[in-house]
């Protein structure tokens, strides 16, 4: 007899609107339909929906919701299109700074899926919790247009709102990996809504179970903005995610060249080391990547200069380190054998970003064997 049982099959990580350092420009929604296009990394018979209010001192009235298979831009397939319900009801508010969960939604999904999410927001919402850089597009329409089949004369932006996740409920053993770090995992530099990130490309070498991207652009291990710190977050992105096995950390760049001052060795070293030691206390195997080149970065008020010999001195640590159970050398797989602190010209975005084929060699960087027996 199989049980079956609720697991991840989604997962977007959101910051705070109110943040300082801001990678794109918040807004809030008041008698609007918002559809957004999620790609589904494993498969289940049913599904359910995670919203948050989480950074908001506002109640979030949702008026209705729907879910549907996307076919192409803001089009969905209609005869797909499915309401969501919270307790039974299509409207619900989400108290201050709350979370809520749908009830189970009757709509079977393969991994791969897109899905397109569409909610009505029929009172002033404030500025909502947001994903800055998602490489994927939003549409928002006046009025209520849950079920439109597709929204004509949209405003597109290139943010996700209040979605944190879709769980999918499933019979087989589904075991996840989370993927844990800052934009080399969210995706920044690939293209555009062809879900061609490192994590979407590791899914396509999963024999077993699928990987769920908890990637924030700009995200730091040790200090606020953008996002929750590393360490900070964990427990509620990586620990409270059902199904999580396994985690693939990615953390660094933005320590050292994205703040006031440049992160010390032995201030990394101490984080990567906590990082480790909370997997590990869960129970959980945990990886991480050598932190990438950066040397090209040409965004105005970095501290690459800075950033640079420190990256080399954590390189090295991490490569002879038996803290995490397995060190994936992304870096020697991206970087220029020419110019080190410099990205491979096939693989460069802008500096310190990669491109489509360097996604693909972050994926190919991990080593399968070190997955836990449950992966196959």
């Amino acid at each position: 007899m199989t049980t079956q049982r609720w697991v991840a099959g989604f997962r977007a990580p959101l910051v705070n609107p109110a943040e300082q350092i801001r990678l794109a420009e918040p807004r809030g929604f008041a008698g609007e339909t918002l559809r957004q296009v999620v790609r589904i990394a494993g498969g289940g018979q049913r599904l359910r929906v995670r919203l948050t209010n989480r950074y908001s001192d506002r109640e979030l009235v949702i008026g209705a919701g729907a879910v549907a298979v996307r076919k192409n831009g803001s089009e969905i397939a209609p005869e797909t299109s499915t309401g969501i319900r919270f307790g039974g009801q299509a409207q619900v508010r989400v108290p201050a700074f709350g979370d809520v969960v749908s009830d189970p939604i009757d709509l079977a999904v393969e991994p791969g899926t897109q899905l397109a999410l569409s909610l009505h927001l029929p009172e002033p919402t404030g500025h909502a919790a947001f994903a800055h850089l998602p490489v994927d597009t939003s549409w928002i329409v006046p009025g209520d247009q849950v079920d439109a089949p597709a929204l004509t004369d949209a405003e597109e932006s290139g943010s996700r709102f209040f979605l944190t996740g879709i769980d999918v409920l499933t019979d087989a053993e589904a075991p996840v990996l989370v993927a844990f770090g800052d934009s080399w995992f969210e995706g920044v530099g690939s293209t555009h809504g062809e879900n061609r990130r490192s994590v979407d490309m590791l899914n396509e070498r999963l024999a077993k179970g699928w990987a769920v991207n908890q990637g924030i652009g700009g995200n730091r291990l040790l200090t606020d903005q953008v996002g929750e710190h590393g360490l900070s977050r964990f427990a509620r992105d990586v620990l409270s995610v059902p199904g999580v096995a396994a985690v693939w950390a990615n953390f660094g760049i933005n320590d050292l060249i994205l703040a006031e001052r440049t992160a010390t060795a032995a201030d990394m070293i101490a984080g990567y080391t906590e990082l480790a030691r909370l997997a590990h206390a869960a129970g959980l195997p945990i990886y991480t990547n050598t932190i990438g080149p950066f040397g090209g970065a040409y965004y105005p008020g970095l501290n690459v200069a800075e950033g640079i010999p420190v990256r080399s001195e954590l390189n090295a640590w991490l490569r002879a380190t038996d803290v995490f159970d397995a060190v994936f050398d992304v870096a020697a797989a991206v970087q220029d054998p020419e110019r080190p602190d410099f990205i491979r010209p096939e693989f460069d975005s802008d500096g310190m970003h990669l491109n489509d084929a360097g996604h693909r060699a972050i994926a190919a960087a991990f080593d399968l064997e070190a997955l836990p027996a449950v992966f196959g």
